[in-house]
């Protein structure tokens, strides 16, 4: 391949990656939530959903995810339930004076499983590798470097995007000391949160 097609892909998944929807709700509502660490995991779980899905395109199993479209209402309706869940949370907590704590959910494992899921449930993200990617890319004289520098492309993109709207998150919430105001954002995160959720389980590819 040359170079212009990667060019092409990179910008389109920037934007993609940039228009705010379940992911980057969920990840800018965990930063508030639980501070960049936790947001950083998370992201890593949502590159890995991505990655996932750009492996199935490029290896021809499109096929395969239409065929499997039962599971996949199942993974939509696990990370919507999750999303809610996490949501009750960051509201519960939204009397602590000195962190907002979200509890063992906040741990970097359980952010990073919450990101690949609702990536996996994100009808952005499977309409964005299984229909908008073949026409920007050849997938079918894709090689092997192709397709590594195309991992290469998405985990550097997604993690610059992401990186930003969590520092940007996380800079804010430490910024702010007042218990009142923290508060109230806590409950803001909450609510982004749970409008996430309903989003995720309504929506259809």
């Amino acid at each position: 391949m040359t170079a212009a097609p990667f060019v092409t892909y990179a910008l389109a998944l920037c934007v993609a990656a940039a228009v705010p929807g379940p992911g980057v709700v969920a990840l800018v509502a965990r930063a508030l939530g639980s501070g960049f660490r936790a947001a950083m995991a998370f992201a890593a779980g949502l590159i890995l959903g991505d990655l996932t899905y750009l492996a199935a395109a490029v290896f021809g199993l499109a096929l395969i995810a239409e065929t499997l479209g039962e599971v996949f209402v199942v993974v939509r309706l696990c990370a919507g339930v999750y999303l809610a869940y996490l949501a009750f949370r960051l509201w519960r907590s939204a009397g602590a004076t000195d962190r907002i704590e979200g509890g063992p959910a906040d741990r970097p494992l359980a952010s990073f499983v919450a990101g690949i899921t609702i990536t996996l449930a994100n009808p952005k993200t499977i309409v964005f590798y299984l229909a908008v990617l073949p026409t920007i890319v050849d997938l079918r004289n894709v090689t092997g470097g192709d397709f590594a520098a195309l991992v290469a492309v998405t985990a550097l993109v997604i993690a610059g995007v992401m990186t930003t709207y969590a520092a940007l998150a996380a800079r804010a919430r430490d910024s702010l000391r007042r218990p009142g105001f923290r508060a109230r954002l806590n409950r803001s995160a909450a609510a982004i949160m749970a409008g996430a959720a309903v989003w995720t389980v309504v929506r259809r590819a």
